[in-house]
Protein backbone atom coordinates (compact mmCIF):
# COMPACT_ATOMS: atom_id res chain seq x y z
CA UNK A 1 0.00 0.00 0.00
CA UNK A 2 2.83 2.40 0.85
CA UNK A 3 4.20 2.32 -2.70
CA UNK A 4 0.96 3.68 -4.18
CA UNK A 5 1.31 6.94 -2.25
CA UNK A 6 5.10 7.33 -2.32
CA UNK A 7 5.15 9.86 -5.19
CA UNK A 8 2.52 12.32 -3.86
CA UNK A 9 3.96 12.16 -0.32
CA UNK A 10 7.50 12.78 -1.58
CA UNK A 11 6.27 15.66 -3.75
CA UNK A 12 4.35 17.33 -0.91
CA UNK A 13 7.22 17.04 1.56
CA UNK A 14 9.77 18.26 -1.01
CA UNK A 15 7.59 21.27 -1.85
CA UNK A 16 7.28 22.27 1.83
CA UNK A 17 11.03 21.85 2.23
CA UNK A 18 11.69 24.21 -0.68
CA UNK A 19 9.01 26.73 0.35
CA UNK A 20 8.25 26.75 4.11
CA UNK A 21 5.34 29.13 3.48
CA UNK A 22 3.43 26.14 2.10
CA UNK A 23 3.18 24.82 5.65
CA UNK A 24 2.05 21.35 6.69
CA UNK A 25 2.56 18.85 3.83
CA UNK A 26 -0.40 16.75 4.95
CA UNK A 27 -2.71 19.77 4.72
CA UNK A 28 -1.66 20.25 1.11
CA UNK A 29 -2.21 16.55 0.43
CA UNK A 30 -5.66 16.85 2.01
CA UNK A 31 -6.47 19.83 -0.21
CA UNK A 32 -5.39 17.94 -3.35
CA UNK A 33 -7.40 14.88 -2.35
CA UNK A 34 -10.47 17.05 -1.75
CA UNK A 35 -10.18 18.76 -5.14
CA UNK A 36 -9.80 15.41 -6.88
CA UNK A 37 -12.75 13.84 -5.06
CA UNK A 38 -15.06 16.75 -5.84
CA UNK A 39 -14.07 16.61 -9.51
CA UNK A 40 -14.65 12.86 -9.62
CA UNK A 41 -18.00 12.84 -7.84
CA UNK A 42 -19.40 15.57 -10.10
CA UNK A 43 -18.08 13.82 -13.19
CA UNK A 44 -19.00 10.54 -14.84
CA UNK A 45 -18.60 8.56 -11.62
CA UNK A 46 -21.82 10.03 -10.22
CA UNK A 47 -23.70 7.70 -12.56
CA UNK A 48 -21.81 4.55 -11.56
CA UNK A 49 -24.25 2.29 -9.67
CA UNK A 50 -21.90 1.33 -6.84
CA UNK A 51 -20.98 4.96 -6.17
CA UNK A 52 -24.59 6.11 -6.39
CA UNK A 53 -25.56 3.50 -3.79
CA UNK A 54 -22.97 4.89 -1.40
CA UNK A 55 -23.84 8.56 -1.97
CA UNK A 56 -27.50 7.68 -1.47
CA UNK A 57 -26.66 6.11 1.88
CA UNK A 58 -24.01 8.54 3.12
CA UNK A 59 -24.91 11.89 1.59
CA UNK A 60 -22.46 14.77 2.10
CA UNK A 61 -21.52 17.19 4.86
CA UNK A 62 -22.62 20.82 4.59
CA UNK A 63 -19.09 21.95 3.71
CA UNK A 64 -18.88 19.63 0.70
CA UNK A 65 -22.41 20.46 -0.43
CA UNK A 66 -21.34 24.13 -0.53
CA UNK A 67 -18.11 23.32 -2.36
CA UNK A 68 -19.96 21.23 -4.93
CA UNK A 69 -22.43 24.08 -5.48
CA UNK A 70 -19.50 26.38 -6.08
CA UNK A 71 -18.43 24.26 -9.04
CA UNK A 72 -21.57 25.19 -10.97
CA UNK A 73 -22.60 21.65 -11.84
CA UNK A 74 -26.14 21.78 -10.54
CA UNK A 75 -27.54 19.07 -12.81
CA UNK A 76 -25.10 16.53 -11.40
CA UNK A 77 -25.98 17.59 -7.89
CA UNK A 78 -29.66 17.47 -8.70
CA UNK A 79 -29.41 13.88 -9.92
CA UNK A 80 -27.55 12.82 -6.78
CA UNK A 81 -29.95 14.67 -4.53
CA UNK A 82 -32.97 13.15 -6.23
CA UNK A 83 -31.91 9.59 -5.43
CA UNK A 84 -30.47 10.53 -2.03
CA UNK A 85 -33.75 12.17 -1.00
CA UNK A 86 -35.63 9.06 -2.11
CA UNK A 87 -33.37 7.03 0.18
CA UNK A 88 -33.94 9.45 3.08
CA UNK A 89 -37.69 9.45 2.47
CA UNK A 90 -37.78 5.66 2.52
CA UNK A 91 -35.68 5.37 5.67
CA UNK A 92 -37.63 8.04 7.54
CA UNK A 93 -40.93 6.42 6.60
CA UNK A 94 -39.69 2.96 7.57
CA UNK A 95 -38.39 4.07 10.96
CA UNK A 96 -41.48 6.16 11.68
CA UNK A 97 -43.63 3.04 11.61
CA UNK A 98 -41.29 0.93 13.77
CA UNK A 99 -43.59 -0.23 16.55
CA UNK A 100 -40.99 -2.35 18.35
CA UNK A 101 -39.20 0.68 19.79
CA UNK A 102 -40.14 3.95 21.40
CA UNK A 103 -41.78 6.04 18.64
CA UNK A 104 -39.14 7.93 16.71
CA UNK A 105 -36.14 6.27 18.39
CA UNK A 106 -34.85 4.40 15.36
CA UNK A 107 -35.61 7.33 13.09
CA UNK A 108 -33.53 9.64 15.27
CA UNK A 109 -30.72 7.09 15.30
CA UNK A 110 -30.71 7.00 11.50
CA UNK A 111 -30.73 10.80 11.26
CA UNK A 112 -27.82 11.07 13.70
CA UNK A 113 -25.82 8.64 11.57
CA UNK A 114 -26.69 10.53 8.40
CA UNK A 115 -25.72 13.85 9.98
CA UNK A 116 -22.21 12.56 10.69
CA UNK A 117 -21.62 10.87 7.33
CA UNK A 118 -20.18 12.27 4.10
CA UNK A 119 -19.10 10.31 1.05
CA UNK A 120 -16.32 12.78 0.19
CA UNK A 121 -15.02 13.05 3.76
CA UNK A 122 -14.86 9.27 3.97
CA UNK A 123 -12.87 8.98 0.75
CA UNK A 124 -10.45 11.72 1.76
CA UNK A 125 -10.01 10.27 5.24
CA UNK A 126 -9.09 6.81 3.98
CA UNK A 127 -6.62 8.12 1.40
CA UNK A 128 -5.01 10.60 3.77
CA UNK A 129 -4.60 7.87 6.39
CA UNK A 130 -2.72 5.82 3.80
CA UNK A 131 -0.49 8.83 3.09
CA UNK A 132 0.33 9.21 6.78
CA UNK A 133 1.22 5.52 6.86
CA UNK A 134 3.44 6.09 3.83
CA UNK A 135 5.24 9.05 5.42
CA UNK A 136 6.13 6.99 8.49
CA UNK A 137 7.20 4.10 6.25
CA UNK A 138 9.45 6.41 4.21
CA UNK A 139 10.91 7.98 7.35
CA UNK A 140 11.93 4.51 8.47
CA UNK A 141 13.13 3.11 5.14
CA UNK A 142 14.41 6.01 3.01
CA UNK A 143 17.36 8.11 4.31
CA UNK A 144 16.74 10.81 1.67
CA UNK A 145 13.13 11.20 2.79
CA UNK A 146 14.21 11.37 6.41
CA UNK A 147 16.33 14.43 5.59
CA UNK A 148 13.34 15.97 3.83
CA UNK A 149 11.19 15.15 6.85
CA UNK A 150 13.61 16.98 9.14
CA UNK A 151 13.38 20.08 6.95
CA UNK A 152 9.62 20.50 7.19
CA UNK A 153 8.42 23.88 8.50
CA UNK A 154 5.87 22.21 10.80
CA UNK A 155 2.96 19.78 10.89
CA UNK A 156 -0.44 21.13 11.88
CA UNK A 157 -1.48 19.75 15.25
CA UNK A 158 -4.26 17.43 13.97
CA UNK A 159 -1.93 15.78 11.43
CA UNK A 160 0.98 15.74 13.86
CA UNK A 161 -1.21 13.85 16.33
CA UNK A 162 -2.37 11.32 13.74
CA UNK A 163 1.12 10.75 12.37
CA UNK A 164 2.71 10.39 15.81
CA UNK A 165 -0.07 8.12 17.06
CA UNK A 166 0.39 5.81 14.07
CA UNK A 167 4.18 5.79 14.50
CA UNK A 168 3.83 4.91 18.20
CA UNK A 169 1.83 1.81 17.28
CA UNK A 170 3.81 0.59 14.27
CA UNK A 171 7.47 1.47 14.87
CA UNK A 172 9.77 -0.38 17.23
CA UNK A 173 10.36 1.28 20.58
CA UNK A 174 13.80 2.45 19.46
CA UNK A 175 12.61 3.80 16.12
CA UNK A 176 9.62 5.50 17.68
CA UNK A 177 11.83 7.24 20.25
CA UNK A 178 13.91 8.66 17.38
CA UNK A 179 10.83 9.56 15.35
CA UNK A 180 9.18 11.33 18.27
CA UNK A 181 12.35 13.22 19.14
CA UNK A 182 12.64 14.60 15.61
CA UNK A 183 8.96 15.38 15.07
CA UNK A 184 8.33 16.91 18.49
CA UNK A 185 11.48 19.07 18.26
CA UNK A 186 10.15 20.45 14.98
CA UNK A 187 6.78 21.25 16.52
CA UNK A 188 8.32 22.82 19.61
CA UNK A 189 10.59 25.06 17.54
CA UNK A 190 7.72 26.22 15.37
CA UNK A 191 5.29 26.93 18.20
CA UNK A 192 7.96 28.93 20.03
CA UNK A 193 8.54 31.10 16.96
CA UNK A 194 4.84 31.35 16.17
CA UNK A 195 4.00 32.34 19.74
CA UNK A 196 6.56 35.11 19.59
CA UNK A 197 5.15 36.36 16.29
CA UNK A 198 1.59 36.46 17.64
CA UNK A 199 2.75 38.26 20.79
CA UNK A 200 4.54 40.89 18.72
CA UNK A 201 1.46 41.26 16.50
CA UNK A 202 -0.59 42.09 19.60
CA UNK A 203 2.03 44.52 20.91
CA UNK A 204 1.99 46.41 17.62
CA UNK A 205 -1.47 47.69 18.56
CA UNK A 206 -0.02 49.41 21.61
CA UNK A 207 0.91 53.00 20.81
CA UNK A 208 4.33 52.49 22.43
CA UNK A 209 5.25 50.01 19.67
CA UNK A 210 3.50 51.62 16.70
CA UNK A 211 6.74 52.86 15.17
CA UNK A 212 8.48 49.49 15.53
CA UNK A 213 8.71 47.12 12.51
CA UNK A 214 6.24 44.29 12.14
CA UNK A 215 9.01 41.75 11.62
CA UNK A 216 7.32 38.42 10.75
CA UNK A 217 4.08 39.04 12.62
CA UNK A 218 1.64 40.47 10.06
CA UNK A 219 0.22 37.08 9.09
CA UNK A 220 0.85 35.40 12.44
CA UNK A 221 -2.84 35.11 13.36
CA UNK A 222 -3.58 33.27 10.11
CA UNK A 223 -0.54 31.03 10.57
CA UNK A 224 -1.59 30.24 14.14
CA UNK A 225 -5.02 29.09 12.95
CA UNK A 226 -3.45 26.85 10.30
CA UNK A 227 -1.06 25.37 12.86
CA UNK A 228 -3.78 24.70 15.42
CA UNK A 229 -6.55 23.48 13.11
CA UNK A 230 -4.93 22.51 9.80
CA UNK A 231 -5.63 23.83 6.33
CA UNK A 232 -3.91 25.85 3.64
CA UNK A 233 -3.60 29.58 3.16
CA UNK A 234 -6.47 29.44 0.65
CA UNK A 235 -8.83 28.26 3.40
CA UNK A 236 -8.57 31.44 5.48
CA UNK A 237 -8.50 34.15 2.80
Amino acid sequence: MEQIYTIPVNEAFSASLEDPALGCPFCRLFSKLEEDELDIILGASMMEPDIRIRTNEEGFCSDHYRKMLGRKRKLGMGLMLESHLNEVKEKIGKHATDLLMKPGASQLSYLATLEDSCYVCGRIGRNLSAMIVTAVYLWQSDPAFRKTFLGQPYFCLPHYRRMTDYASKKLSRRDYAAFYKEASAMEDAYVQTLGGDVSWFCKKFDYSHQDEPWYNSKDSVERAILFLCGGTAQDIK
